[in-house]
Order: structure tokens, then C-alpha cells, then sequence
């Protein structure tokens, strides 16, 4: 069972699934509403739709109802004995859980304790790299008090949801111009960018993507949670367009997708260190490609990887060094530039889903790794268009997988690879 205040969150999602019509009283609720806007597109006769409407709401009623309240009332029923204690070492075994955890994350055989020490020395790296920018802003003050700068000042936030979507339209826009220059294969779905519908945005996470259907009939989506503005700092928005968007996630899951001759569990599975490790090499991408022009943006590049590299230290600190929920919001809060309400959720997200969060760092390390081996073997030969072509034409694979073959392509003599 997860910890006693996860399921005040479970159990108040759940309920939102069934408030509204026709349900009961109330605006319509999420589900009702897209069934009878899909129903209302359709060509069809008048009376057809409203048959197809009335089918849809007696299983809503009969059938999706009874099961979410049947789901609540177990949920209360754990609710009232669950756990106090976060840690995965509170179970049986624990330790070995939690080490076959990141072994499956991160598919290397890092213990915890090395995992631990990695993220301290990522993270003040990264802390030295801000001081420079800090230094270059003209601030005066410790790095620590230029974070609540950052947190508290209204400068560095929009003020409406339109003006961040807007923003974060202008960055694709300059991103996609540049792609040519960086990549040989390039998405063929579109990319669309939406705030995190109402009924979810209070529980969910402050942006994530869902790739496109590889029939073509939905594009690929980048969601922003736009519920708190003092959460997506502009500082960030950049970072996390790429990261979300291109060349991170879409770029890679779109191509992906399309990979008609790779079995299905390559084109639609995942492997989190590949992937998250694509994501987060695609915001250091995007400096290297001669974006995050203003020093700010720059330095909520920084934030977001300081922000991963600070994961591997809080997620084993919880499940290895058994530190509790608040010591682990308590150093997070300390040596991030992060909102509180970014570092209460991620702390409780981490608790949760024990080593998934250690994978990003982890791959975009070996990403990084792999391509200045190659760039040093290859010499003028290296092509890095010919390199993410070998990045990505294999589909999701294991970080060793990928290594082998990044090291085939060096033996080769480089080029541009086939899947």
C-alpha cells in the first residue's frame, strides 16, 4: 500500500470522473462532454446521434459509475489503515525492490549509493555553472536568495494562460526552423500544445506529452499545467518546450511511432532511460543549437537539469537512506530554485514510483558520454545529424543496447546509418 496521504488525492480524482452530468446536477462532466462533442462531429441522421448518446449515458450510468464508486469505497477502506512511513524500505525486502527498481530504470547496475553520490556531484556542477550567470546578471547575493528571486518576482511569470501558450508557441516555432541543421529524420505527425484539462490539473504534473496515433488521427500532444502560473516560471519555458516538445519527446516518440519495421513492443513500448534521457539531452541540445539567448532562460535551462540531477540524490536519500517526506522537501527546497509547490508534488511523486526519477540523468549522462567518444573517434568525420540518426532509428533500447550500437557505427567509420 502507498503512504496514508496518497489516497486523499486517488479518492478525489476519482470522484471528479463522475461529477457533472449525467451524473448529477451540474456542468457536464469531462467524459460526457467529449462524447457528445465526438458524437455531434459525426456525419450522421439527427436520430442516429441521439441513439448513440443515449447508449453512451446508460453505460456511464450503469457502468463506469458503479465502478468508480466501487474503486472510492476501496480506496477509503485502505485510506483508513494505510502507512505513515515513505520510504520503500518499509516493505519486506525492500532494499533488493528498490535496487531491482533502478535497475530497471536506468538499465545499468548502479547501486543506490552510486546513484546517491552522482547526483551530489551533478549538482554542484550545475551550481557552479549558475554562479557564472549570476555573476552575469549582476546579482549580488547567494545563490540561495537568487532562487527566492526568482520565485518571488513577477517579472518572471506571465499573467494569463494565453500569454504562456503563446510564448511557447513562438519557442517551437524557432526550434522547428533550426531542426534541419541538427537532425536528419525529422517528425511527420504535428505537434499541439494544451493546458491540462480542469478535472486533473490540481494532481497533475506541470508538463508532460502524449506521442500521436500512428494511424495519423492525433497529432502529438504537449501539455502544460497552467493551473498555478507561479508554478511555469518563464524562466523555464523554454526548457521545458523542448524537452516536452522538440527536439525532446515528439521529435523522438513521433519518429518512433513511424518505424513501420521494428516489431510493435519497439515502436509503442519504452525504456524510461532512453527516453527521459532523450528529454532532458534536448534542453542542452537546444543551447548548443544557439537558443536560450536571454541569461535567465538559460539559467532555468540549469534549474530543470539541476532539477534531474537533484532527483537521483532525494529519490535514494527517501528509498535508500531512509530520509522522511519532509527532509527530502527540506533539501530539495534548499538547492533548487524550484516553487514549493514543485517540490511537494515531485518529493511525493518520488515516494510513489521508487527509481523512475533517476532515470533521466542517468541517460542523458550516457547520452552525452556516447556522443564525445564518437566525436573523438570519428574526429572530421563525425556528423552529429548522423549520430541522433543512430540515437533514434533504433527505437527504445537499453543504455548498453545503445552503446553497442553507437560503438558499431564509430567502428563503421560513421556516415548515416540505417535503422
Amino acid at each position: 500500500m502507498p503512504p496514508k496521504w496518497v489516497y486523499p488525492y486517488v479518492i478525489s480524482d476519482a470522484r471528479n470522473v463522475i461529477t457533472g452530468a449525467p451524473f448529477g446536477p451540474g456542468e457536464d462532466s469531462p467524459i460526457w462532454a467529449d462524447l457528445k462533442e465526438k458524437v455531434g462531429a459525426l456525419d450522421l441522421p439527427a436520430e442516429e446521434k441521439a441513439r448513440l448518446l443515449a447508449s453512451g449515458r446508460e453505460a456511464l450510468l450503469e457502468n463506469l459509475a458503479p465502478a468508480y464508486r466501487r474503486l472510492i469505497g476501496a480506496m477509503e477502506a485502505q485510506h483508513a489503515v494505510a502507512p505513515t512511513d515513505d520510504g520503500i524500505w518499509r516493505l519486506p525486502r525492500g532494499a533488493e525492490y528498490y535496487s531491482e527498481r533502478l535497475g530497471n530504470y536506468t538499465t545499468t547496475d548502479l547501486s543506490a549509493e552510486e546513484i546517491h553520490q552522482i547526483g551530489l556531484r551533478e549538482v554542484a556542477r550545475i551550481h557552479g555553472e549558475m554562479g557564472a550567470i549570476m555573476k552575469q546578471v549582476g546579482f549580488d547575493g547567494t545563490l540561495q536568495e537568487f532562487f527566492a528571486h526568482l520565485r518571488t518576482e513577477d517579472r518572471f511569470f506571465h499573467d494569463s494562460r494565453e500569454a504562456y501558450l503563446a510564448d511557447v508557441a513562438q519557442a517551437l516555432d524557432r526550434m522547428e526552423t533550426a531542426l534541419p541543421r541538427y537532425f536528419h529524420t525529422l517528425p511527420q505527425a504535428d505537434l499541439v500544445v494544451k493546458p491540462v484539462e480542469e478535472f486533473r490539473e490540481q494532481s497533475a504534473g506541470k508538463a508532460f506529452y502524449q506521442r500521436p496515433a500512428p494511424d495519423g488521427s492525433r497529432p502529438g500532444t504537449y501539455y502544460v499545467n497552467l493551473y498555478n502560473l507561479q508554478d511555469m516560471s518563464k524562466t523555464e519555458l523554454e526548457a521545458l518546450a523542448y524537452h516536452e516538445g522538440i527536439p525532446g519527446h515528439h521529435l523522438q516518440l513521433a519518429i518512433q511511432t513511424s518505424l513501420g519495421d521494428l516489431p510493435a513492443f519497439r515502436r509503442f513500448g519504452g525504456v524510461t532511460a532512453y527516453t527521459e534521457g532523450w528529454g532532458l539531452y534536448s534542453e542542452e541540445l537546444g543551447k548548443e543549437m544557439g537558443f536560450y539567448q536571454d541569461p535567465y532562460s538559460d539559467f532555468g535551462r540549469l534549474g530543470m537539469e539541476l532539477w534531474r540531477a537533484a532527483r537521483l540524490v532525494v529519490d535514494t536519500g527517501i528509498h535508500h537512506k531512509r530520509w522522511t517526506r519532509e527532509q527530502a522537501i527540506d533539501w530539495l527546497q534548499t538547492n533548487t530554485p524550484n516553487p514549493q509547490g514543485d517540490v511537494r508534488k515531485a518529493i511525493e511523486r518520488y515516494i510513489v514510483y521508487p527509481g523512475q526519477a533517476t532515470a533521466y540523468m542517468i541517460g542523458k549522462l550516457r547520452i552525452m558520454d556516447l556522443r564525445e567518444r564518437a566525436r573523438q573517434a570519428l574526429g572530421e568525420r563525425f556528423d552529429i545529424r548522423d549520430f541522433h540518426d543512430v540515437v533514434l532509428l533504433s527505437g527504445p533500447v537499453p543504455l548498453d543496447i545503445l552503446e553497442a550500437r553507437v560503438d558499431q557505427w564509430i567502428a563503421r567509420g560513421g556516415g548515416r546509418p540505417s535503422a
